[in-house]
């Protein structure tokens, strides 16, 4: 699936929302903020593994994709009066076995958070996924901070499957 400007825009926008509540509400405490940028990076990652795929992940990403497209098209286009081009990176970086493994874990942690974690980061949480997933496909800086994401986790997968493999 594709990404447009409008979406980028939505995702680069719930990171500017959350930036100023950072700086305005809660004090620029680091640990106010850990919690929404691991879910900006699980949803880099999350878009890297699961879009084009046909799995749960990959229709939950493909759905949150979709939505943002439309809402941020919405805004651009019919809101703003601009246009909503595709921004789409050309190349998708490939996963291997050891890094769905990875993305599998972090899942688990992710469902873990929601389910148990403090209710006010939960927002942050979702958010960040959000946001994470409008941006990973782009083809700007933003777009191009999931080719390190996804070798990360390609070379964790490595190590786990040397270990248990």
């Amino acid at each position: 699936m594709a990404i447009n400007l409008g979406g980028v825009t939505l995702g680069v926008g719930i990171i500017l929302l959350f930036v100023m509540r950072w700086v305005m509400k809660e004090k620029k405490r680091l640990s106010a903020l850990v919690p929404f940028i691991l879910a900006l990076l699980y949803g880099m990652l999350a878009a890297l593994a699961a879009l084009g795929s046909v799995s749960a992940l990959g229709g939950i990403t493909w759905i949150a994709l979709w939505a943002g497209n439309v809402a941020g098209y919405a805004t651009l286009v019919w809101g703003i009066g601009g246009n909503a081009p595709d921004v789409t990176r050309a190349q998708q970086l490939v996963l291997t076995d050891g890094g769905y493994v990875i993305v599998f874990l972090l899942t688990l942690v992710l469902l873990g958070l929601l389910k148990w974690g403090p209710k006010q980061s939960k927002s942050k949480i979702l958010l960040g996924c959000l946001a994470g997933i409008l941006i990973a496909l782009s083809g700007n800086v933003a777009g191009l901070a999931a080719v390190p994401l996804g070798s990360g986790a390609n070379l964790a997968g490595l190590g786990f499957t040397e270990a248990f493999g």
